[in-house]
């Protein structure tokens, strides 16, 4: 990447840690905060957690096409404004419906998909499989500082100060908008990370896309189940003070990375990833079924780091899927499709766990987990074997001048090429590969 390239993906990046920040920051305080909040109960706290999810979900896909008729960056600033006010708004609310509000409010500024289209803009090519991992890296860190970050700043300022701190992020995401990412000239048509109306009919009729979509609405919907009864949990050991929450947080997944680093790195070598799939689903059940039978202070540390594991793996594992199941240039729609269900489980997650903590108690809550794992186990014994497949993004501006039918023809016949989407447009040719027997050389 060049410096232009890489100032840009590196503020886009940071960006997108600023949005994902706004989510994870308040799942192990809330839940903690039902006598701080007026009137809250923990059905209303569930949904102040959940209905970001709900208003993300949403809004994700009309932005990213509003985004496409007016322009990236004045889409990215509206959600970043309206990301701030609702920051704010949460930050000075008097009681929880108004944080209700204002966590709504935050989640409509929707800009996921729309930072991706700009990272496609202002990259080449060759360098957007560089870029995207950038974004990634991105939400992967958010994620742990967030659990870091929320209970140090709630221990200190209060979860009003959560929310300032947030809005306060979102002004300074704003000012990298205008001073760091530059302004595309021409917004690129780029499959791997728009949604195409066209080819949305195929990516909601494939079933083992299915099977994945349900999978991460799942995860998240025990993501934020989970942090309903974590910091309940920890509490309850009578060993670990709510100020010293951040420090279990950051041992435990400092803990869990180390864990996942053998699975993560056997995962690169097997060509079929239901064992992975399947074994990191079986560790979910696992912690929860810990937590539930034992609440002692060493079974807590451990149910929790062992959801961890299972979180953190999977949320590498199965975007990585989807991109196999997906056709030539069509990730970007079923990715779409994806991230939408992705928000649904926030939302749901939030408004289950609310609901039974406040008619029942956390074992129960505990039990329910374990019964929406289990048949997310059974959901996933048929996904099917995939092989090592890849995918290419190739410009074709400096190849020879040839028709699309031609260019088609010839790189289908390329030794390992699947399947392959030319976009005469656009000079990119999208090209689905078997890692087995295709080797980049034979493009020449």
């Amino acid at each position: 990447m060049n410096q232009q390239e890489l100032s840009a993906a590196s503020a886009i990046g940071a960006l997108y840690l600023v949005r994902m920040l706004g989510l994870f920051m308040v799942l192990p305080v809330l839940p903690l905060a039902t006598d701080d909040v007026p009137l809250a109960t923990p059905l209303l706290i569930g949904i102040a957690i959940g209905i970001y999810g709900l208003s993300q979900g949403l809004l994700q896909i009309p932005l990213g096409f509003l985004s496409d008729r007016y322009g990236r960056k004045p889409v990215i600033a509206a959600g970043l404004m309206i990301f701030v006010i609702g920051s704010f708004v949460a930050g000075s609310a008097q009681d929880v419906y108004q944080l209700i509000i204002g966590r709504f409010l935050q989640g409509c500024g929707a800009i996921a998909s729309t930072l991706l289209a700009l990272m496609a803009d202002v990259t080449r090519v060759d360098q957007r499989s560089k870029s995207m991992a950038i974004i990634g890296i991105a939400i992967a860190g958010s994620f742990g500082l967030a659990l870091i970050l929320g209970p140090l700043v709630a221990a200190n300022f209060g979860v009003a100060g959560i929310f300032n701190l947030t809005g306060v992020l979102g002004i300074l995401g704003l000012l990298l908008l205008m001073t760091r990412v530059p302004s595309p000239t021409v917004m690129a048509n780029n499959l791997d990370s728009a949604l195409q109306t066209g080819l949305l009919k195929t990516a909601l009729g494939n079933p083992n896309l299915w099977r994945l979509n349900i999978s991460i609405l799942i995860l998240h919907l025990l993501l934020v189940s989970g942090f309903s009864v974590f910091p309940l949990l920890l509490e309850a050991t009578g060993e670990i003070a709510e100020s010293d929450h951040y420090l279990y947080y950051l041992g435990l997944l400092v803990l869990s990375f180390v864990g996942m680093l053998p699975i993560m790195t056997l995962s690169d070598r097997l060509p079929d990833a239901r064992p992975i799939l399947l074994s990191m689903i079986a560790t979910c059940f696992l912690g929860f079924l810990l937590l539930s039978q034992n609440q002692g202070y060493l079974a807590v540390l451990a149910g929790i780091a062992l959801f961890f594991i299972g979180f953190n793996l999977l949320e590498v594992v199965l975007p990585a899927q989807v991109s196999k199941l997906s056709g030539a240039g069509a990730r970007g729609t079923s990715m779409g499709v994806y991230t939408t269900c992705q928000f649904l489980g926030i939302f749901a997650g939030g408004i289950i766990s609310g609901w039974i903590l406040t008619e029942y108690d956390l074992t129960v809550l505990l039990s329910v987990n374990m019964v929406i794992v289990a048949i997310w186990f059974a959901v996933c014994v048929g996904f099917p074997r995939l092989g090592d497949i890849g995918s290419r993004t190739i410009s074709l501006v400096n190849l020879p001048k040839s028709s699309a039918k031609e260019r088609l023809e010839a790189l289908s016949s390329v030794v390992g090429v699947l399947d392959v989407v030319v976009i005469e447009d656009e000079q990119v040719a999208y090209l689905k590969v078997d890692e087995q027997c295709f080797q980049d050389e034979f493009l020449e």
